[in-house]
């Protein structure tokens, strides 16, 4: 098996937009016979459930998680997943983590250099693909591939096309454990926020809401399940109204913590 040497910092400076971009060491030996990918991470049940999935498929090995994070407030967009709870999630996947800050507000042009001065880095670092947990919207598909296309990196969609449904039962069964972080109460009553992502939930659901919320009918953050070493304990928050969205809170305790 052939090992190749990686250089030892991963740290990129101000960015042409001004923004650092924050990308842990990845200077570890790897296999060039393996499929080295690079997982976009959202915090997610989704997100979590494509990196089990990208971890049984033979000759791919995960690299780290991509995030990327509203610096104003410290959390996932849309989700609201605090970066206490981002940082937990990947140690309990046991991968690095590569946090892209983002200004607020922040404009399309601004995300996308970003977007693409990371993919320069990833390439630079060997690495092959990148893994999104989409499920069946064909525009956002068309969209990453196009991102994709001019960095050489291979999009993959470990989890598309799988009847929803079924998908939403299989994380559940398969010990996916997760908590309904955000709610849009334009299509979902408020009163799913904070719940547990459950079999009970799923049948409590009005039959025009998607399973796997696809459509972003409601986010989720994953603190349990086959992806993790160890699962996250969360501690509820505030919930939280604001433009149309009920947010849940979760902090979470620390790993060696949640052990005893």
């Amino acid at each position: 098996m052939k090992k190749v040497a990686r250089t030892s910092r991963a740290h990129i400076p101000s960015t042409s937009s001004g923004v650092r971009i924050d990308v842990p060491d990845c200077s570890l030996d790897y296999d060039e016979r393996m499929k080295r990918v690079l997982l976009s991470w959202s915090s997610g049940k989704d997100s979590a459930w494509a990196l089990h999935a990208l971890r049984r498929q033979p000759g791919i090995e995960v690299v780290g998680l991509l995030s990327t994070l509203n610096t104003e407030f410290q959390r996932v967009a849309m989700h609201g997943t605090r970066r206490s709870v981002l940082e937990a999630q990947a140690e309990a996947a046991r991968l690095p983590l590569w946090i892209v800050p983002l200004p607020w507000p922040c404009s399309n042009e601004i995300y996308e250099q970003l977007m693409s001065e990371v993919c320069e880095r990833a390439v630079r670092e060997k690495v092959d693909a990148m893994a999104f947990g989409d499920l069946f919207l064909e525009d956002i598909r068309a969209y990453r591939e196009k991102q994709l296309k001019p960095t050489g990196l291979e999009p993959l969609f470990p989890l598309w096309k799988i009847p929803t449904a079924d998908l939403a039962r299989a994380m559940i069964d398969g010990g996916l454990r997760a908590k309904v972080v955000c709610v849009d109460t334009k299509q979902l009553p408020a009163s799913f926020a904070g719940r547990e992502f459950d079999a009970t939930l799923l049948d409590e659901l009005p039959p025009e809401i998607d399973p796997c919320a696809e459509r972003g009918e409601f986010h989720t953050c994953a603190y349990a399940g086959p992806m993790f070493a160890a699962p996250l304990t969360l501690d509820a928050g505030e919930v939280v109204h604001r433009d149309g969205f009920v947010f849940a809170d979760f902090l979470v305790q620390p790993l060696n913590e949640s052990k005893n």
